[in-house]
């Protein structure tokens, strides 16, 4: 095929890190048909533009830094001169999961000449309510809110919402009334769950391990995880929260041990890791026993942000991230722009399951 021109194959590659998240140097190369050291050029060049983050062997989409200078990124599309409307967008990282949330919202907004404002909340010290009211007071016309706790947004934010005065949509979170009247844009990680568990069994598992990190979504994935075992009819296998114990420490590497001896022990052979992160911590502890994955311990890591980087590409549940930002953005500015106030609206989006090495459906090439 003839070689694209460097434009094109920036375009390309770009949307393959968005469809992905990350990817390998490797699997660029399958995808474009590009050799290896055109990648590696074209990545270097969209890393200098500050639009990827090259990590080892592969890359991924970049992302901002709270309170860091950015390198500038190209033009947007044109829009509107002088937006007349700004959207508050309350969520609790900047890092991690929600880039791809936020640049939903973004593109939402750019295609009706809105701007957004962003607050920041932290899921160890939330202050929500703060937000929301330097939000209102920073001219927002209405709002996108990801509080900081559970996915189940509790009564007084709800409250200060409603006197704000200002119409909101719940991002990635739902009121703990399911009766109440707020719409919102959640993913349905109870599904996720569902179909990573599904996948393994169908692999011919009869036992599927759970292994979470204390994060606000754990809870759904240990529904779904439980549904999914009671209705696939398979063998109860190890269940373990981490409790997000700080990155390396002992606590943590205790309780990565504690969780492979426990599958080890009872001869389970899969396991369901959220997140990628712990995914790829296991694998690493898997191989420091001189045991592999898929062949010892097959494993599907829950939330795909890095997970096609992993030494062994992880089959990864991975969230419809950009979506769920659009979709909410979408709805609350047609409710600004609405003539009469339009239905309550309550969306549920489910995960994707991308299949990639690391649940054995897919072998990696032997150099």
């Amino acid at each position: 095929m003839a070689e694209l021109l460097v434009a094109q194959r920036h375009e390309l590659l770009l949307r393959e890190l968005e469809a992905a998240g990350g990817l390998k140097v490797s699997e660029l190369v399958t995808r474009l048909g590009v050799s290896g050291a055109t990648i590696r050029r074209d990545l270097a060049d969209l890393e200098a533009e500050g639009r990827v983050t090259r990590v080892r062997g592969g890359a991924m989409l970049a992302m901002p830094t709270p309170g860091a200078d950015a390198p500038a990124a190209p033009a947007p599309a044109p829009v509107p001169a002088a937006p007349t409307r700004a959207l508050g967008l309350l969520v609790p990282s900047a890092t991690y999961y929600y880039p791809r949330v936020v640049a939903g919202v973004r593109a939402a907004a750019a295609e009706r000449g809105a701007r957004i404002i962003i607050g920041l909340t932290d899921y160890a010290r939330p202050d929500d309510l703060t937000q929301i009211e330097e939000l209102r007071a920073a001219g927002a016309a209405g709002l996108l809110v990801t509080s900081a706790g559970g996915p189940l947004v509790p009564e007084s934010t709800l409250e200060r919402l409603r006197e704000s005065g200002l119409p909101f949509v719940l991002l990635e979170r739902q009121p703990q009334d399911r009766y109440g009247p707020y719409e919102f844009v959640a993913s349905d990680h109870r599904q996720g769950a569902v179909a990573a568990v599904r996948h393994l069994a169908e692999l011919g598992h009869r036992r599927v391990a759970l292994f979470t990190n204390g994060s606000p979504t754990a809870g759904q994935i240990r529904e779904g995880h439980a549904a999914a075992v009671e209705r696939l009819g398979l063998d109860a296998a190890p269940v373990q929260d981490s409790g997000q114990p700080s990155p390396g420490a002992a606590e943590a590497a205790e309780r990565y041990d504690r969780f492979i001896e426990a599958c080890l022990a009872d001869g389970v052979r899969a396991a369901l890791v959220h997140s990628d992160h712990d995914a790829i911590e296991l694998m690493r502890r898997l191989r420091g026993r001189g045991l592999r994955t898929p062949d010892d311990l097959a494993l599907i890591a829950y939330d795909d942000e890095i997970a096609a980087l992993a030494d062994v590409p992880l089959t990864a549940v991975a969230p419809a991230k950009h979506e769920l930002g659009e979709l909410a953005a979408r709805l609350l500015l047609d409710r600004l722009d609405a003539a009469e106030p339009p239905a309550v609206r309550q969306v549920a989006l489910q995960p994707r399951l991308i299949v990639r090495s690391s649940c054995g459906a897919v072998r990696t090439p032997t150099p």
